[in-house]
């Protein structure tokens, strides 16, 4: 099996090959200029307690931070959104190593700023077993410091791919979560956390695994 890290650098490859000129542009400015303004300080730091929440899932019954932690710790992946190619890989590879996380007590929870509608959707496609969760209006992503308000430069880049972020995600701040990859322990405090602003890059699984052999 290839390392999620290749399957990245594979599809960020086509993206930059296959893509209109301007697109792909557009793209690497975005990311760049992310890279540059994003506020780490302002991220939640380990050894914090992680804010509760109350999130609807899929399939729109509202799942709590507390009865997740009563199972024990949990892990939790923010992403852009179904529309996302390295999202879905993302995803599709935590659920190739789900097995390994349930063995060691470990509950995995993705969390996107899309409709719950559009959750389905996800799970469905990525046949995914564990929690997809609405983070709508990104309020959860604001309170741990990763959402990113998209500059207007980018919307051609969703235009162009007919991605109607409006109607997925059910508002229209534009604001999407930095992608960010969180473990939690069972008393409820943060305890690992990874967030790369370069969307085109994710938390190996294998890494996760080894976060949670050191609690």
């Amino acid at each position: 099996m290839a390392t999620l890290a290749a399957q990245l650098d594979n599809l960020a490859d086509g993206v930059k090959q296959n893509a209109p000129a301007p697109i792909a542009a557009t793209i690497g400015e975005s990311i760049a200029n992310l890279k540059k303004t994003f506020d780490h300080s302002a991220v939640i730091k380990p050894g914090t307690p992680l804010p509760s929440f109350k999130l609807p899932n899929a399939l729109g019954k509202d799942i709590t931070s507390e009865e997740l932690l009563a199972k024990g710790p949990i892990l939790i992946t923010f992403y852009r959104g179904d529309w996302c190619p390295f999202c879905n890989l993302a995803l599709r590879s935590l659920q190739q190593h789900l097995d390994q996380f349930k063995a060691k007590g470990v509950t995995v929870v993705a969390i996107s700023p899309e409709l719950p509608n559009t959750s389905l959707t996800t799970t469905e496609k990525n046949e995914l077993k564990f929690e997809v969760l609405s983070d709508v209006g990104n309020k959860f992503a604001r309170q741990l410091g990763i959402c990113w308000e998209q500059p207007e430069s980018v919307k051609p880049v969703f235009e162009a791919f007919s991605i109607d972020l409006k109607g997925r995600n059910g508002d229209e701040s534009f604001a999407l979560p930095v992608p960010t990859t969180l473990l939690v322990d069972s008393k409820g405090v943060v305890r690992n956390i990874h967030t790369d602003p370069d969307y085109m890059k994710r938390l190996e699984p294998t890494t996760a695994l080894e976060w949670i052999d050191a609690l």
